[in-house]
């Protein structure tokens, strides 16, 4: 039997039920364990533990030294330790809304956490235009309890300080850095761009000056500004999801950063399930059925954020000066405005750098496809320029609508 106490190794599932049955005490010590790697995300080995007979389920998460998306990315697996703490934390602030944690592991780097084979990956379900909802209600619960209480206004900050020391993750915020703010916005040779796109991103992406400007003050802005614990990663490839429950996982990217990326790349990966129904799905009627949801599902998502995080920092604002007339309108009016450079960033980052949405790529007609990038990479644009003014639901609804109308 492998030894799992001395020494790290990748894991395969012969390996990942060895590893359940000797170190884990979740199963029954003879149960008949079956094991399948699940894991299709970037960066790490995802293994499903079932037995049958007893109708329990596992899942067992490990990191591995390098990315699965490329060998160039050399990565540290305490990446792992950042992930298991923060879904730790995270249950904490924001109960029901994240997977439940049964075990770390400092040595093989991995942890165990609840089975959500009931649940769906939100990408994959909105791809088959399935509707959710209650979404709205649950990401706008998650994204304000995870990231006001996790920051100054609530948190002693001592405490809060710790936790930024506790989470720096420079290796996967370098991946951020350059894959988020800086190589879509050049002629970067690790970019992958679309045939029957690049011209428009040659004129209108990489030649816009002022537009480099504006991404190079975010970069800095992502950089330095430790505002709250973020999950860093947040689309709609990190949810699982059915009818009534929402639960958010993968947060490895977490640290302490600027509070409106988790929102805006929310908000992003929305766009992306609208376009990709406005060119997939060929009945008008269930296309507006579908299209409407997603514009609703954007202004609550928006409006209710607003709205709780309002009362959540009412409630629970410690930080005397916090306190003051028109600070908590100062400190959510720049909220919104992160908000919307990052839904601007994630938009033009899918299209044109190294890591793609399936919400574009499974577009099969050229043309079609085509026309929802740079439906995208419009709307991404002004998101960045027009930051400013990006403030309400009804904002970017009107954002998307006036621009696909164009295209």
């Amino acid at each position: 039997m492998a030894d799992f106490k001395t020494k790290y190794f990748t894991m395969k599932e012969e390996d990942a039920i060895a590893y359940s049955k000797s170190i884990l005490n979740f199963f029954d010590p003879n149960a008949k364990l079956t094991c399948k790697e699940i894991g299709d995300g970037n960066l790490n080995y995802v293994f499903r533990l079932v037995d049958e007979a007893n109708n329990k389920s596992l899942i067992l998460k490990q990191a591995g030294p390098i990315a699965r998306i490329s060998d160039e990315f050399k990565l540290s697996p305490d990446r792992n330790r950042i992930e298991s703490e923060i879904l730790a934390l995270q249950g904490k602030l924001a109960p029901g809304l994240v997977p439940k944690m049964y075990h770390y592991d400092p040595i093989m780097n991995c942890f165990a956490m609840d089975d959500l084979s009931d649940h769906q990956i939100m990408r994959a379900a909105l791809i088959e235009h399935k509707k959710f909802p209650l979404f709205a209600d649950h990401i706008s619960t998650f994204l304000v309890n995870t990231l006001l209480l996790t920051s100054d206004v609530v948190m002693d900050h001592k405490e809060k300080k710790e936790l930024v020391g506790d989470f720096i993750n420079p290796e996967l915020c370098e991946i951020s850095e350059d894959l988020v703010y800086t190589e879509p916005f050049y002629d970067c040779p690790r970019n992958d761009v679309f045939e029957g796109s690049r011209e428009f991103v040659k004129e209108h992406i990489w030649k816009d000056e002022k537009l480099q400007l504006e991404t190079a003050k975010l970069k800095f802005e992502f950089m330095t500004n430790a505002q709250s614990l973020i999950h860093g990663d947040l689309h709609t490839g990190s949810v699982f999801i059915k009818e009534d429950s929402t639960k958010v996982i993968d947060p490895e990217f977490a640290f302490y950063g600027p509070a409106g990326y988790d929102v805006g790349n929310v908000i992003a990966n929305l766009i992306f399930a609208y376009v990709n129904g406005k060119f997939t799905i060929s009945d008008n009627a269930a296309r507006d059925d579908f299209t409407t949801y997603i514009e609703n599902t954007i202004k609550d998502i928006v409006d209710l954020f607003k709205e709780k995080f309002i009362k959540a920092w009412d409630e629970n604002a410690t930080e005397r000066v916090a306190k003051y007339e028109g600070y908590r309108e100062y400190y959510l009016d720049n909220l919104l405005r992160d908000t919307a450079a990052v839904t601007g960033l994630e938009l033009c980052r899918r299209i044109i750098g190294l890591a793609h949405v399936k919400d574009i790529t499974s577009i099969q007609d050229k043309d079609a496809r085509t026309k929802a990038e740079k439906i995208a990479l419009t709307i991404g644009k002004t998101c960045i320029l027009q930051r400013q003014t990006m403030k309400t639901g009804n904002d970017y609804v009107s954002l998307v609508k006036d621009t696909q109308q164009r295209f």
